[in-house]
């Protein structure tokens, strides 16, 4: 029990260190349609999230971790009606990610809910950023387990791979945005998973997960286009699967067995080589081998560290 704890911790302020916030100064950056009494029914709902989040991501009974997160769920809600509440960031709110798009035309709120070591659930809602300040809010619902093959489907806010986004990056294709996602989710007490997939939304403006975005053409050994990206490894490794600004690519260490047991992912580690992905005509392109020559111990980029709890 007193590992499952420090394993809860550690992802309680794993996930706060991707969560983006803005300033603390809330009187220079919130709209000014935000009226004071506004202001202060959002300031209220905070109070009351933090203590919430904080209870579902680190109690260590499994019941009292769902009372949190049914509360923490119809608290948000509540939230989130206030109008123009699309402005107010919750950055006191930890351990829950909250991403913006980088165009702010909606923002993406997820967390994890661990029932034991071998069962974890992924909450989430997209908020639109609508002009009169009403709330357009999409569910998310996770079916990971019922999800047999995640790589060819596309999916609705009803039938989502659950994840924690640390990253959200666009690009746009022909007149239309996508939203590049990049999730963690704690699995299991043998193995994580990351995950990479784009986002889009139809003409009516409903989200959709996933498509024929990952393309392998230019790979010696062609393989079918993806729908999106699935990396799981050993539970204590680090992997980085991010994009890089500097480098315009997206990077995934390449894995393999460190005992050669290739059939059981939670054995996999990183090999010191990378592979990427570049954006061209509406696609991510696999790149098999990044860099020619292998790097070193603490040359290749590499995500942020997991922030210590601080004193």
């Amino acid at each position: 029990m007193k590992a499952f704890s420090i394993f809860l911790l550690i992802c309680f302020f794993y996930v706060g260190s991707f969560a983006q916030v803005a300033p603390t100064s809330l009187a220079t950056t919130l709209p000014s349609k935000i009226s004071p009494t506004s202001i202060k029914k959002l300031q209220s709902y905070q109070d009351t999230l933090k203590e919430f989040a904080y209870y579902l991501n680190t109690d260590s009974l499994t019941e009292d971790r769902m009372v949190s997160d049914s509360q923490f769920t119809r608290t948000l809600v509540r939230a989130l009606q206030v109008p123009y509440s699309f402005h107010f960031p919750f950055d006191s709110v930890k351990g829950i990610s909250k991403l913006y798009a980088p165009d702010s035309s909606f923002r993406i709120i997820t967390w994890n809910l661990q029932y034991n070591d071998y069962y974890n659930r992924q909450r989430g809602a997209i908020q639109l950023n609508t002009k009169n300040g009403s709330l357009k809010l999409f569910p998310l619902r996770d079916a990971s387990e019922f999800t047999d093959h995640p790589e060819d489907s596309v999916r609705t806010a009803k039938n989502w791979v659950g994840a924690t986004y640390y990253n959200i990056i666009k690009k746009d294709f022909q007149g239309k945005s996508f939203y590049t996602l990049f999730g963690i989710d704690a699995n299991n007490a043998m193995s994580t998973i990351k995950w990479m997939e784009v986002l889009h939304f139809t003409q009516q403006g409903d989200p959709l997960f996933g498509g024929p975005f990952f393309s392998y053409q230019k790979d010696s050994v062609v393989l079918p286009t993806q729908y999106r990206i699935q990396v799981e490894y050993k539970k204590d490794a680090s992997i980085l699967m991010n994009y890089i600004p500097d480098m315009d690519l997206i990077l995934v260490d390449h894995l393999i067995s460190e005992n050669g047991d290739v059939e059981h992912k939670w054995t996999y580690v990183p090999d010191g080589d990378q592979e990427g992905f570049r954006w061209e005509n509406g696609k991510w392109v696999h790149i098999h081998k990044v860099f020619n020559q292998k790097l070193k111990d603490g040359q290749a980029p590499r995500e942020n560290p997991v922030k210590k709890k601080e004193n």
